[in-house]
């Protein structure tokens, strides 16, 4: 939270009822040392009295930084000023009466007569105490909320750049690529090479919307199909495809390109290693009553005993953006599959309202 959001009337009065309660809890302790009634009597009427216009002297302050855009030492300094005026001129006022009617036994010292100097003093320290309770219980909170808030949003923009990366480390190779491949079947074959340009049309018009972060299971699987269908036609012969999607799990929302740098690694580190036709197995399955596992298998040489590449911008994007969405409630995991690597990645089930 910022100074551009009000606090809720909920907050205002959890502040204010910590106020009351740590300057009842000082009187308390104060008076269980010096057991002077007279004096607790005489500083309960003046906080009874100055308290509920401080709080509203530093509710309009508050109000009138938020407008302004006052910064927090600014605003700081201000309630500082505010309080140090509401008090001493309250405990101006308690002087007077003290003196116009001595006979109500008012006094705010426990040693010492009470003088004009005195009660001004008084009333301003135990003000400016007051304020500074005021912003250990309202401004304190609101920069922990505002700390908090601005690390989402840093996260969401990482998020988003991460998914920029994505599709730009997608489009350039994979562009060119593919459209080699529908060069070359031009005159080979034009039903073929027409299929492939409406696939790729359809593959970079998804990849480049614009439509948020999330999608469902089904667009993205819809996605790779038409990703696998372009691959499968570059690499005739080499390359296929096989998808195992457990029934009721079309409107399951994950995060764009989330599997895509996966099969990618598949295809690439995977199958397309084989001296044979390499092979990539995606299953979709309930890990639970609430989660959803997805697997993408290849059969290619493994991952042996290496760690994965400090470079391998794919599997990194894809565990830090399960991080970013789920926290620690999503995994991914790579596995040999003998032969061949497995990744796994578990997620909370969210469907979409």
């Amino acid at each position: 939270m910022t100074l551009a959001d009000r606090p809720s009337p909920r907050r205002r009065l959890a502040g204010i009822a910590v106020v009351v309660g740590v300057v009842l809890l000082q009187l308390l302790a104060s008076y269980s040392t010096n057991r002077d009634a007279g004096r607790l009597g005489s500083v309960l009427l003046l906080f009874a009295i100055e308290l509920p216009v401080l709080m509203f002297a530093l509710e309009s302050l508050f109000q009138l930084a938020r407008r302004r855009g006052f910064s927090s030492a600014r605003l700081v300094v201000s309630g500082l000023l505010v309080s140090s005026i509401i008090g001493a001129t309250f405990g101006g006022l308690f002087f007077e009466m003290s003196v116009r009617f001595p006979e109500s036994g008012l006094h705010m010292m426990s040693v010492g007569p009470i003088t004009l100097l005195r009660a001004l003093f008084f009333g301003m320290t135990q003000a400016q105490s007051q304020f500074g309770l005021w912003a250990l219980a309202f401004l304190l909170p609101m920069a922990l909320e505002d700390a908090r808030v601005r690390s989402l949003e840093s996260e969401q923009l990482r998020s988003a750049a991460e998914l920029s990366r994505l599709r730009a480390n997608l489009e350039p190779h994979f562009l060119l690529n593919t459209l080699n491949a529908i060069a070359g079947l031009v005159t080979e074959d034009p039903r073929e090479s027409r299929r492939l340009l409406a696939a790729l049309g359809d593959l970079l018009r998804d990849a480049l919307s614009d439509e948020g972060e999330l999608q469902t299971l089904r667009a993205q699987l819809n996605w790779l199909k038409r990703y696998a269908e372009i691959l499968e036609a570059r690499h005739r012969g080499d390359l296929t495809f096989e998808w195992n999607i457990a029934p009721g799990l079309d409107e399951v929302i994950l995060p764009r390109l989330l599997v895509q740098p996966l099969v990618e690694n598949a295809v690439k580190h995977g199958a397309l290693k084989r001296d044979a036709q390499g092979h990539i197995k995606v299953t979709v399955e309930r890990a639970g009553e609430h989660r959803v596992r997805c697997v993408v298998e290849d059969d290619g040489p493994g991952i042996g005993e290496a760690p994965v590449r400090s470079g391998a911008f794919g599997v990194q994007s894809v565990r830090r953006r399960l991080e970013l969405r789920y926290g620690t409630q999503a995994s991914l995991a790579l596995e040999p599959a003998n032969p061949g690597t497995r990744a796994v990645v578990e997620f909370p089930l969210e469907a979409t309202r």
